[in-house]
């Protein structure tokens, strides 16, 4: 089981309504019933669509339903026990942000609804974490409105897709675990969609590189991706290469609060990649960041924490039912 609190370095009414038959009369003709079509149930969008909801809702894209093996196997350079053991899950077609909410939607989202997203954030100082005064204005590193919002909980994230699910009548929420890995897998079965050189990670994702190396006190002895994406910190979202299913970001730039709760072993998963819910106070996070390690920058890689913490590197997607 691994905490990032401490770790620093790191889903039809067939409307039939039968036309009323006229009693012939004699001598009469019968009019023919008028004719009743059923209303056309909403077709859900195909696969691979780009769509929003609203001007400033977050750009979703349609994941196609399929089958895949979650988890990593025993020979997976820098598997950890809790991402085990590997089990089929069958995921229905749903839609996923293309990019992480960024910092000028969710400054949006806290001018309509005046949320208070707290002021205490875990952010770097001297290469370690201080939880310290900060929000996700200040993450403890200069960012604009295109960059991901950081300093996130999975509380600040709910109150999110609940404002938007009230706006548009959709159903918007945190993608389950399942979902998560699939998504991000995009039909891919290495450790990475971009396969499993950790080298080639500065195509596809913001890491831990030699640019955080070279520009983060107190990075010199971070271990990190041989390459250089150009982003010490957050970079501007959807900067790098998509994978399969037009995702970006998928791994690296901030972690991703899934709607689970975390549980250290898949023993008990559910096969339909429905979120997998306990009593516990803590919530799966995915993804990586941008001072994410190889071992920590890969689809199966979990982590979890307390629901109202906050760091500078936890940010979110959003998930949403389909049609």
């Amino acid at each position: 089981m691994r905490n990032l609190s401490g770790f620093f370095i790191i889903a039809f009414c067939l409307t039939w309504m039968p036309a009323h038959a006229q009693a012939a009369q004699p001598g009469k003709a019968t009019k023919a019933p008028k004719s009743t079509s059923a209303p056309k149930s909403p077709s859900a969008p195909k696969a691979g669509k780009v769509f929003r909801d609203c001007p400033d809702c977050p750009e979703m894209v349609v994941i196609p339903a399929g089958r895949f093996d979650m988890g990593s196997p025993d020979t997976e350079e820098g598997r950890d026990d809790d991402e085990g053991p590997v089990h089929r899950v069958k995921v229905a077609a749903f839609a996923l942000g293309r990019t992480e909410i960024t910092r000028g939607q969710f400054a949006a989202f806290v001018k309509k609804t005046r949320y208070n997203a707290g002021d205490k954030c875990w952010t770097l100082e001297g290469g370690k974490f201080k939880e310290r005064e900060g929000d996700w204005r200040n993450p403890g590193y200069l960012q604009d409105d295109k960059h991901p919002v950081a300093c996130i909980s999975w509380d600040d994230a709910q109150a999110y897709a609940r404002w938007v699910s009230g706006k548009t009548g959709k159903q918007y929420r945190l993608p389950t675990e399942a979902e998560w890995e699939y998504a991000a897998r995009g039909n891919t079965r290495g450790s990475r969609y971009w396969g499993d050189n950790p080298d080639v990670a500065c195509k596809y994702a913001n890491v831990t590189d030699l640019t955080a190396k070279a520009q983060i006190p107190g990075a010199l002895g971070w271990s990190t991706h041989n390459c250089a994406d150009g982003f010490a910190y957050t970079s501007p979202a959807g900067r790098f290469r998509a994978n399969a299913f037009g995702l970006k970001d998928m791994l690296g730039n901030v972690w991703e609060w899934t709607e689970d709760s975390y549980y250290d072993s898949y023993e008990g998963a559910p096969a339909d990649a429905s979120a997998r819910q306990g009593e516990g106070a803590k919530h799966a996070i995915r993804g990586g960041s941008w001072n994410s390690d190889p071992q920590n920058v890969r689809a199966a890689l979990r982590y979890s924490n307390r629901s109202a913490l906050r760091f500078s590197f936890f940010g979110f997607r959003l998930a949403r039912k389909l049609p």
